[in-house]
């Protein structure tokens, strides 16, 4: 192979079509539309993301790439290691710039090291990536690069090359061929069934209606109503709103189908929203906001209709986003993500691997006891 390695500080620079051959036709974080509508609509360098992308080229053929950024803190990356830069700012290092492989505000797992699916050596690719990003690190006097909501197969790969890896816990619904809500429901003991029941009939009951709308089924009013929810909800909470209103509109207009979005009505008006993004077999939340506070709507929005919209369709998977041990209760149970990291400080190097094998075991216990808190019955545990 006669392989060109380079780094592209945005996606512009990049033919869309060659790019989501990679991957980002199946997967919408992936998407060339995505990840580029973040880099130009200032959601990212005003936050401390800065794209360094890592292309390969086989004779002028894009047949491996990684979305990189170098970050100047560790926001927005749902795999936290504030503690680890707070131990170098102690020990009067610098932990920032890092360098990560990820997906911006998306703790969703998927595909780190991109393949084209007809490309020759796809092992070696990838060997080829993760040596070329760690020596981009080092070269750039970067503390690290992290690899983050990593694949299993490529969390091992990363292994191999002497990365730690860190485990973590989210809480994902599977579907087992339910036939509608109502027999996904029915797998739960009577208490729990009950709960579910009586949440989503609260809802109802206040007189509020659900309405699923694709990014190709919205004008631009009802994207810029469910931003202001979106801003209300960091408002509240005193957060960041770093995702523009220019970003949702481009990615529902490119998106399309793959922008699932969940508003509901009271009275004639818009009063809460939820977007969840729409893969090959795998339907993932992300975004909430509301204008007044309505009981149980946030589970019947982000949740309920999510699993409802999955069971519709025939998708295999919902993952509602990161934390939250309340979505157990309703039907999504704790699963592993992975991330991997190279620290370039030899001396730390090893204190950070003691601490990740520490936090692996730990998390590890507390997977297993979350799991006593599952609402399925016995003789329909899906993990049995």
């Amino acid at each position: 192979m006669a392989l060109e390695v380079s780094i592209h500080q945005g996606l512009g620079e990049i033919a869309p079509e060659a790019w989501d051959a990679l991957g980002g036709a199946r997967d919408p974080f992936l998407s060339h539309a995505f990840l580029h509508a973040l880099e130009n609509t200032e959601c990212l360098q005003p936050y401390g993301w800065h794209p360094h992308h890592l292309l390969v080229h086989d004779d002028g053929r894009l047949v491996a790439a990684t979305p990189l950024y170098a970050k100047t803190n560790s926001y927005g990356e749902f795999v936290f290691d504030w503690s680890w830069a707070g131990a170098y700012e102690r020990n009067g290092l610098s932990y920032y710039p890092k360098l990560v492989a990820a997906v911006p505000y998306t703790p969703a797992t998927g595909r780190r090291l991109l393949i084209a699916p007809d490309a020759p050596q796809p092992e070696a690719l990838v060997d080829l990536m993760i040596e070329q990003t760690i020596e981009f690190a080092r070269r750039n006097g970067l503390s690290g690069a992290h690899w983050l909501f990593t694949q299993e197969d490529e969390t091992e790969r990363l292994q191999h090359h002497g990365l730690m890896r860190r485990l973590g816990c989210q809480y994902h619904w599977e579907n087992r061929g339910y036939g509608s809500f109502d027999d996904f429901v029915g797998t739960f003991s009577s208490r729990k069934r009950k709960k579910v029941n009586r949440e989503r009939r609260r809802v109802s009951e206040q007189g509020v209606t659900l309405h699923v709308l694709h990014g190709d089924e919205v004008d631009e009013t009802l994207i810029a109503t469910f931003h202001d929810f979106y801003l209300n909800t960091f408002e509240r909470h005193m957060g960041v709103p770093t995702l523009t209103l220019d970003f949702f509109r481009k990615i529902a207009h490119s998106l399309g189908r793959r922008f699932v979005l969940v508003m509901a009505r009271r009275g004639g008006e818009w009063i809460a929203g939820a977007v969840n993004f729409r893969g090959d077999d795998t339907l993932y939340g992300r975004y909430w906001g509301c204008r007044e506070t309505i009981e149980d709507l946030h589970f019947e929005a982000c949740y309920y209709q999510g699993i409802d919209y999955c069971i519709a369709e025939g998708l295999q998977r919902f993952e509602p986003g990161a934390q939250g041990e309340h979505k157990i209760a309703r039907g999504f149970l704790p699963t592993r993500t992975w991330s991997a990291h190279w620290i370039a400080d030899a001396g730390f190097r090893p204190h950070l691997e003691a601490f990740c094998r520490r936090e692996e075991t730990a998390m590890s216990r507390e997977c297993e006891s979350l799991m006593s808190l599952s609402p399925y019955r016995v003789d329909a545990d899906p993990t049995a």
